[in-house]
């Protein structure tokens, strides 16, 4: 359960304190020796396991394009005997949490891939794709002349699979970098954790995102170059809105009734993201996070399976404090996400400047009241 944060009342906002970290360079999560362990030791297996993530969502969008039953597409294009026993006892990687990101950010869209995939010149290059690939296929022809609007949704979906994918590449290499630092002495503290994310996101803010497949020879762009889409303000912006804050409601967990009212009907107003998820349900059947927490339990550095194993049930309930390390590190994201984006230098002396920067940081902050944000300062 989450609750509001309670601070003394003021003129000040009732998260000022935490306003203040963010333009001192600081955290949303305290600074302590074994924050740094638990912050560091799950990025480096989230880091592991974005890197297959990745890789499999960009064989999807390049090599599954239009593969309306595609049976294989976690092999990455090698199918053995060994691979599919390992795939049926589910000893492997979840890729289908990997999906769920996709899904959850094609859902709650926002920014301009959002938009260029609603516009006339994404079609036309939707159309002369989906051409392309149905030439030969009479049946799907003539589905998608019965319903025009299915497969070009379906190549909005591919879409989100390979911007989704080049984001993860670009995180799980900082995410290893990161590790490495630690290791080496060069990263000992939150704020440090924090710098060296915002540090990667910045430098790759401006690279380009584009999406082309290749079909019987001929390259078919889909989210051309032209588009101006980037890394920072059209995925990683996207993604951190629809994964961080938003979610989706897990099922079993609350009523899809409508006369319910447990859902809002404002996906604004959502707030099933990780920064809002209670960590004791992972591990239940039906609740999404779970994949990714027995994903990264095969990865786990030593020095936090140990950490694990000296505080309470030891490893019996690894991925209740999985989740409760990934939370953290995801505070630390966004720290380093909300510094970055800051529309003025932190540091500027400008009032005007500092008051832009206190009203963004205060917008977020209150989105932040009902989050985790209490329980992680703890």
């Amino acid at each position: 359960m989450t609750k509001t944060l309670s601070l003394a009342k003021s003129n000040l906002h009732p998260l000022e304190p935490f306003i203040q970290k963010l333009l001192g360079a600081e955290a949303l999560l305290p600074d302590s020796e074994s924050n740094v362990i638990e912050v560091v030791g799950i990025l480096k297996s989230y880091g592991v396991v974005l890197d297959a993530y990745s890789k499999n969502l960009i064989y999807i969008a390049d090599h599954q394009f239009l593969v309306l039953f595609p049976f294989f597409k976690y092999f990455n294009g090698k199918v053995t005997l060994p691979q599919l026993l390992r795939h049926w006892w589910h000893d492997r990687i979840n890729f289908e949490y990997a999906e769920y990101c996709m899904k959850t950010m094609l859902w709650h869209g926002g920014g301009k891939m959002d938009e260029y995939l609603d516009s006339d010149d994404f079609l036309q290059h939707c159309q002369a794709a989906v051409a392309a690939k149905t030439k030969t296929n009479l049946p799907i022809r003539a589905l998608n002349g019965l319903f025009p609007d299915f497969l070009p949704e379906q190549v909005r979906q591919l879409a989100y699979y390979s911007a989704l994918g080049q984001f993860w590449r670009v995180m799980s290499d900082l995410f290893i970098d990161l590790s490495d630092a630690y290791d080496a002495g060069k990263v000992q503290t939150i704020p440090e954790v924090v710098a060296f994310v915002k540090a990667g996101l910045v430098a790759a803010a401006a690279n380009p995102i584009s999406y082309a497949v290749e079909i019987n020879g001929t390259s078919y762009e889909l989210l051309p170059k032209s588009a101006g889409l980037t890394f920072l303000m059209d995925v990683a912006v996207p993604y951190v809105e629809a994964v961080f804050f938003r979610g989706t409601p897990f099922l079993g967990t609350v009523s899809y009734n409508a006369q319910a009212n447990q859902i809002s009907a404002d996906q604004g107003r959502f707030e099933y993201g990780a920064l809002y998820a209670d960590p004791l349900p992972i591990g239940g059947a039906g609740i999404p996070p779970t994949l990714l927490m027995q994903d990264m339990r095969h990865y786990l550095p030593d020095y936090l399976t140990a950490f694990y194993q000296s505080s309470g049930r030891g490893l019996d309930d690894v991925r209740v404090k999985i989740c409760q390390s990934f939370q953290k590190s995801m505070f630390c994201v966004t720290s380093a996400s909300l510094q970055g984006l800051l529309p003025h230098p932190a540091d500027t002396q400008d009032p005007r400047e500092r008051a832009a920067n206190h009203a963004f940081l205060a917008g977020w902050m209150d989105r932040l009241a009902t989050s985790r944000l209490d329980v992680v300062q703890l």
